[in-house]
């Protein structure tokens, strides 16, 4: 039987979760897992930014922050051009969902406007279509809905009560208010946070409640692992437990069974072992390919490999009525 989905959950309960034995924790995520999705189908994206830097906002992780001294060079917005090639480029080496970031606090009219063009001709590729642009207007989500943007990528970060230890120049409610915004258009979301930025165990299973207590799952969810990145404040950060890195995948797994989670930032830093553990948990999703914004990636050949020794396969993504296509795909002169 099918366990419904839940908006109610309470922090005690998610708190309990993160403390059981981790292999119970590890058999409750696989089987809420299996109920929702096959278990050895992974989704890649591939992830471009294609507007660097120069960010006026102070989290405390990002490189892309202008006030930090990261080595990070501010950039124009790349062209329709230069994406769309990129986006071929993905699509070639078999992702099927192609995802663009801009370095905006909030992007003016002129820039959606110019991001929406870059969306239509990326979607005229085949391709679903993500974006990562910052906070959004009602009239700025439905603009990219219209151009044809798939999902939107707008992540909580960290909990309500620990959000003030790493951002100033924007409240939680901002990135909500947000993310209203992109479900009112009709686009779906993409949503996570951080972890490993010094928060406490019950600060993550905040993090989580907020995310499962949204009024609808977001239909990707992106748990990342801070990346340390010198010139930013969090660099010189206790590294987080590995073990409670898998706990929060499979905590996310439990409370939004039907969402993709995404392993995301810091799995170049992963060995084979842990990535397989948070596959194991209910991780469901990568990156691969290009950079992941400022930060690295582990790298496409690398990553076919360790699909191969875990046998998992490529997940099948629906983009258009009768139309499937396969995130990874041996390439076309591969024997």
């Amino acid at each position: 039987m099918t366990a419904a989905l839940r908006h109610d959950w309470t922090l005690a309960e998610v708190e309990h979760l993160f403390a059981l034995p981790f292999n119970d924790l590890l058999f409750q995520a696989q089987t809420a897992h299996r109920q929702y999705h096959d278990p050895n189908a992974v989704q890649v994206s591939t992830l471009l930014s294609i507007k660097t830097g120069g960010c006026p906002e102070d989290c405390a992780y990002c490189p892309q922050a202008a006030r930090y001294a990261t080595g990070v060079k501010a950039e124009k917005l790349m062209s329709v051009e230069a994406v769309l090639a990129r986006a071929q480029a993905a699509k070639d080496a078999g992702a099927s969902r192609f995802c663009m970031g801009a370095a905006w606090r909030a992007p003016k009219d002129r820039d959606v406007a110019k991001v929406a063009e870059i969306v239509s001709a990326v979607k005229g590729l085949g391709l679903q279509t993500c974006a990562t642009l910052g906070m959004l207007t009602g009239p700025q989500a439905d603009t990219l809905k219209s151009a044809g943007l798939d999902f939107y990528n707008h992540n909580l970060d960290t909990s309500p009560d620990f959000y003030g230890e790493i951002i100033h120049t924007r409240d939680y409610q901002d990135r909500l208010d947000t993310l209203e915004n992109v479900r009112h258009a009709g686009m779906k979301t993409c949503c996570g946070g951080i972890v490993g930025m010094g928060e406490s165990r019950s600060q993550r299973a905040g993090l989580l409640k907020t995310l499962a207590n949204l009024p609808e799952h977001p239909e990707s969810v992106p748990i990342n692992r801070l990346v340390q990145v010198a010139g930013t404040p969090l660099h010189g950060t206790e590294a987080l437990d590995p073990f409670e890195f898998v706990r929060s995948i499979a905590v996310a797994r439990i409370l939004m069974p039907a969402s993709v989670v995404r392993l995301s930032a810091g799995r170049e830093t992963m060995d084979d072992a842990l990535q397989a553990l948070c596959f194991a948990a209910g991780a469901n999703s990568i990156f691969y390919g290009e950079k992941l914004l400022t930060t690295g990636n582990p790298d496409v050949e690398h990553d076919r490999r360790l699909f191969e020794r875990l046998g998992l396969k490529p997940m099948e993504v629906e983009f258009e009525p009768g139309t499937v296509h396969a995130d990874i795909v041996e390439p076309a002169d591969a024997a």
